[in-house]
């Protein structure tokens, strides 16, 4: 069984799905209510162990009363969690307030994310006594945490590949961004102009940076991606590109299938799928996950993955093969 990790934001993710939006000094009814681990990095998990994985969220939680409900939704899902906040009770696990319209299945979130309390690094022993990873993911999150979990992933030999899963821009991507062999970035993620001058878009940004591939997705439109290609001069531009359709859904929920979309590609990626085929998977997942109502309900629709094992000669994520 491959290992995936996954590093960055724990919440939970209290949902409410209703015919549609409330206005100022509005209420709206409910017709369901769920309440379920949320966040880029948990959600990514969760979808590596439904897709028989051995994941390991490397986040924050704590020991109060929320996180003693989102790790007992994280148990029931068979993800490991190495939580970094230890045994403290006073922890302040995020709540996020989650609205699904039930007639377009868009979702709207309110979260404070990670932005109440400054998360420290784990140990470097702790992390040593985890299961090796075949890839890791970062969500840009817990920039300390992230940080070290970087620096203990460049000190393995081989390396495990590194996906950093871009949504909006945070600062910590300068440095995460450069070690990724897969960025997959929303379609709405940008370069600051200041960071990296001379991009053309996000995805020449990040090849600019260092990324050594970059997938897009766009909600309903082909997902893309792009490898880096370097003149004589020494200029990074876009080289080789590529699309993979998204076959139409029935579009349910939305909540969180970006996640879903990129745990499914990092176990896929774990398993010697090259890109292109590793985007196709993706698309597969996040399209049961957007036509199912309910943050978990999805789950047991889940195709089945094949591709080579880790360990396996299979095509690396620029269609290379080892030796």
């Amino acid at each position: 069984m491959v290992v995936c990790w996954f590093v960055g934001l724990t919440t939970l993710d209290v949902v409410h799905r209703a015919s549609g939006r409330p206005g100022a000094n509005e209420k709206v009814t409910a017709s369901r209510q769920d309440v379920a681990a949320g966040g880029p990095a948990a959600n990514a998990a969760v979808t590596a162990a439904a897709l028989e994985t051995h994941a390991i969220l490397i986040s924050a939680l704590g020991a109060g009363p929320i996180a003693q409900a989102v790790r007992a939704d994280l148990d029931e899902r068979d993800v490991q969690v190495h939580d970094v906040a230890g045994p403290d009770e006073g922890f302040p696990l995020a709540v996020s307030a989650v609205l699904v319209d039930e007639v377009t299945g868009e979702r709207s979130v309110v979260s404070p994310d990670a932005a109440l309390v400054a998360v420290p690094a784990p140990r470097p022993d702790a992390l040593a006594g985890l299961p090796r990873p075949d890839v890791v993911l970062f969500d840009g999150h817990h920039p300390e945490v992230a940080r070290a979990v970087l620096a203990h992933v460049d000190g393995l030999r081989p390396r495990p590949l590194v996906v950093v899963d871009g949504g909006r821009w945070r600062p910590v991507f300068a440095e995460l961004l450069p070690a990724a062999d897969v960025a997959a970035l929303s379609a709405d993620f940008t370069v600051p102009a200041d960071v990296v001058p001379g991009a053309t878009d996000a995805t020449h940004g990040a090849l600019l940076l260092g990324a050594r591939a970059v997938v897009v997705t766009h909600g309903g439109d082909p997902v893309t991606w792009a490898l880096p290609r370097r003149r004589d001069d020494g200029v990074v531009e876009v080289g080789g590109r590529g699309t993979v359709p998204v076959p139409e859904v029935d579009v349910q929920d939305t909540l969180g299938a970006g996640d879903a979309f990129h745990g499914a590609l990092a176990v896929a990626l774990a398993r010697g799928e090259d890109l292109p085929d590793a985007c196709a998977t993706a698309v597969r997942v996040a399209g049961v996950r957007v036509g199912k109502v309910g943050p978990r309900s999805w789950l047991a629709h889940l195709p089945e993955l094949s591709g080579p094992r880790a360990g396996s000669d299979g095509p690396g994520p620029d269609g290379s093969r080892s030796a």
